[in-house]
């Protein structure tokens, strides 16, 4: 096909574009735009104290609280993963970093107005289905008499769920404790790619969850997937895809998988010359973009897909997605609390976050501490940037004006190095300028990420080197 080609999806319209050359051209790793700065601009001398202050001045604002709780453990360790997690079968291991959760959430919710709604609730990992039923109620009940947990129709209560270590009785008992959203885990349901990742997971375990999901009103479902994984080909992946829109998720996640043994151990179990060339790996994504558009699935953004009648679309063509460190949300803009190892909080003008080590998280709160080891208090220039990112991010277009006028500045001039950084991207057909607003086009959906990395000075310019991997 043809440089910007663009595909028709369902009534005509124009869904997807592609463009091999361009997307080989800025193959390049990047960090997730999580957050603004990245954590790469994280400082060590943002402490507890620094933390406790914007939990404080946040109360002013009067947002609703979106909490994220990290559980570490998984039964194994599967080879491609690149999160913080301990592999451990037994599950009484969980029970003292339970009881620093706890000693968190109690040091936590000291500095917060009790009034606020806790609108939304996110755990993940590692597998938070690995805790058991009783150790899950304990720590719902923990929360609540913390924060107090909403009962609202309206809030966004999700779970991590690994289709291995749950069942229907797990999905019912979930509904009980309040949640009602569930993220699963699939990556591939190619048994031997399964097998070269230690990852093991027939499909029936999936679909029966989705069943039961679907029987018990589980407001959303999300699959994850990758691309990219050891023995996968075009047609092994066309062939899941093809499995999981069966399934009919609402949403779907597709990520590149980035194969970084030297930072991730488990990485070390996979072998090179498993792994599918550059070429095999683009066509692997232009399967993705071709058979989801044919489903009737929205490209949102970077690795997120999601049906037209879903929260995220809905809020994107209402243009109130937002996007933040648990990636995007129909919700609006809450104060993100951070609970657990490694965890990530963006409260206020700053952003905090816990040790990625264990034995440092909990020396800290054995200390009778907060266990942040560093973080961020942004200037104007950086909420300037964030929000601009976050907006082009989620409504493909950003309105110079409107944002000026919404801080009280001359935007282009604030922002000239940003549109210089972009320059590259325009003449590329990534990025149109209208006056005072910049357009995503079709084919730049599929560099977001890189989009956004021009609003943050600390990040190196765009196209990167070519002998870095596509994300």
């Amino acid at each position: 096909m043809s440089a910007h080609a663009t595909r028709e999806g369902p009534g005509g319209s124009a869904q997807f574009a592609w463009d091999p050359v361009l997307l080989r051209r800025y193959d390049a790793c990047g960090p997730r735009p999580t957050s603004h700065p990245t954590a790469l601009g994280f400082r060590e001398d943002f402490g507890p104290d620094d933390f406790t202050a914007a939990l404080a001045r946040s109360n002013d604002a009067g947002r609703a609280l979106s909490l994220y709780v990290h559980v570490p453990f998984c039964r194994q360790a599967c080879f491609y993963c690149a999160c913080n997690k301990i592999a451990t079968g037994d599950t009484r291991l969980a029970e003292p970093y339970l009881s620093r959760l706890d000693r968190e959430m109690v040091l936590t919710s000291r500095h917060l107005d009790a009034a606020r709604e806790v609108q939304q609730l996110h755990w993940g990992g590692g597998t938070p289905t690995f805790l058991t039923l009783d150790q899950m109620s304990d720590l719902i009940d923990r929360l609540d008499a913390r924060f107090g947990l909403s009962g609202s129709r309206e809030r966004d209560y999700a779970i991590e769920i690994d289709p291995r270590e749950a069942n229907v009785l797990t999905l019912r008992h979930l509904q009980a404790l309040g949640f009602n959203r569930l993220s699963l885990g699939v990556q591939d349901l190619d048994l031997r790619v399964q097998q070269a990742i230690n990852r093991v997971q027939p499909r029936v375990l999936t679909e029966s969850l989705i069943d039961e999901a679907d029987r018990l009103g589980f407001r959303s479902l999300n699959l994850d997937l990758i691309y990219g994984l050891p023995l996968q080909t075009r047609d092994s992946f066309a062939e899941t895809l093809a499995q999981v829109i069966a399934m009919a998720p609402a949403r779907l996640s597709v990520f590149h998988y980035a194969h970084l043994p030297e930072r991730f151990t488990p990485q070390r179990r996979i072998h090179a010359e498993d792994l599918p060339g550059p070429e095999e790996t683009l066509a692997m994504l232009h399967t993705t973009l071709e058979m989801l558009t044919a489903a009737g699935y929205v490209h949102i953004g970077m690795d997120h897909f999601a049906r037209p009648d879903d929260s995220l679309a809905k809020a994107q063509r209402q243009g109130s997605l937002t996007h933040d460190v648990r990636g995007y949300s129909s919700h609006a803009r809450c104060d993100l609390v951070g609970l657990g190892v490694s965890a990530i909080s963006r409260v206020d003008d700053a952003y905090a976050r816990n040790p990625v080590g264990l034995a440092a998280y909990e020396a800290a709160l054995d200390a009778g501490r907060l266990a942040t080891d560093r973080g961020r208090r942004l200037t104007f220039d950086d909420c300037l940037r964030r929000h601009a990112s976050e907006r082009l991010i989620c409504d493909l277009s950003l309105d110079l004006e409107a944002l000026g006028q919404a801080f009280g500045v001359d935007a282009e001039a604030r922002l000239a190095d940003v549109l210089a950084r972009l320059e590259g991207a325009e003449r590329d057909g990534l990025v149109e300028r209208a006056g005072p607003r910049l357009v995503v086009t079709p084919i730049g959906r599929l560099l977001l990420r890189h989009l956004a990395m021009a609003f943050d000075p600390q990040l190196p310019d765009q196209p990167a080197s070519p002998r870095s991997r596509l994300r």
